[in-house]
């Protein structure tokens, strides 16, 4: 039987009806992971997702949409594994029993990139906070995702630790596009606008242009994936051993090496980090 498996670049989940038809097949043995558009973007799924199903079976549908959105349609039962990278959220997520346990399964870091003109002189900054505070105070365009996204979320506690609003000055140097990664780096990139994004989406975005990393290295730019599955007590439809079968594939020492495995032009995207007998707690 031939590897099935889709992605939905949707701001619901298939199971609310009216979507598009997934691949058909056994409805027992099928799940849909809610999770977000860098994993989709970079390439991830695409890599890792055919060795899952070689080793179990299991078709794995993926609403890949912002984290915000994620985890709203988890907390509505629409979907058996919840696979996003904003850590307090997962953890109230979880805490409010929507979902069975947290791990952690890989990271990586932000990154801020750029146009090569330049404009807020920060190119080569490793402090972030200094980076945006030149943004802010010379007015320089950035383009954010303004989407609740694990990104979303990341840059805006950046802006606070920095002491700026930005989302106050929406609609002039700070725009918000409401869309995924990237969509919002071709719009940033278009515009001549810093952009924060993750980067295993930079290195897999192929439209860089003469854009470049103008920020890196923080460690306040780590970026943390976890992977949750779904409470079937909470909602008694969502398929629990085929989703923690995901979970453990995935935080297991071959699910571990596949994303290990993933590359682009030679660079590794994510760096897995499960801890499988402690959680991601």
């Amino acid at each position: 039987m031939m590897f099935r498996f889709a992605v939905l670049l949707a701001a619901v989940s298939p199971l609310l009806g009216g979507g598009p038809t997934l691949a058909s097949g056994n409805d027992d043995s099928f799940i849909v992971v809610q999770s977000t558009t860098s994993t989709q973007n970079s390439g991830l799924f695409d890599h890792i997702l055919p060795e899952f199903y070689d080793a179990t079976g299991i078709e794995v549908r993926v609403v890949a949409v912002g984290t915000g959105q994620a985890i709203r349609n988890a907390r509505n039962g629409d979907g058996d594994v919840l696979f996003v990278h904003s850590k307090p959220a997962e953890e109230a997520f979880v805490a409010d029993g929507y979902g069975t346990q947290r791990f952690d399964v890989m990271y990586n870091d932000f990154v801020i990139v750029g146009p090569p003109q330049d404009p807020a002189g920060i190119a080569g900054t490793t402090n972030v906070t200094d980076a945006l505070a030149n943004i802010a105070r010379s007015e320089s365009a950035f383009v954010s995702r303004g989407d609740d996204s694990g990104t979303h979320k990341a840059e805006l506690r950046l802006w606070e630790a920095a002491g700026i609003d930005a989302p106050a000055a929406s609609g002039s140097w700070y725009r918000e596009t409401g869309s995924g990664m990237g969509a919002t780096l071709n719009t940033g990139t278009a515009m001549g606008a810093y952009v924060m994004t993750d980067r295993a989406t930079w290195i897999a975005f192929g439209n860089k242009g003469a854009y470049q990393i103008a920020v890196e290295g923080d460690t306040r730019m780590f970026n943390q994936y976890g992977i949750i599955p779904v409470s079937q007590a909470v909602h008694p439809h969502v398929k629990a051993e085929l989703g923690q079968t995901f979970v453990d594939w995935v935080i297991s020492p071959a699910g571990q090496a596949a994303i290990a495995g993933y590359k682009v032009d030679g660079q590794q995207l994510f760096f897995p980090n499960a801890q499988p007998t402690r959680g991601g707690s």
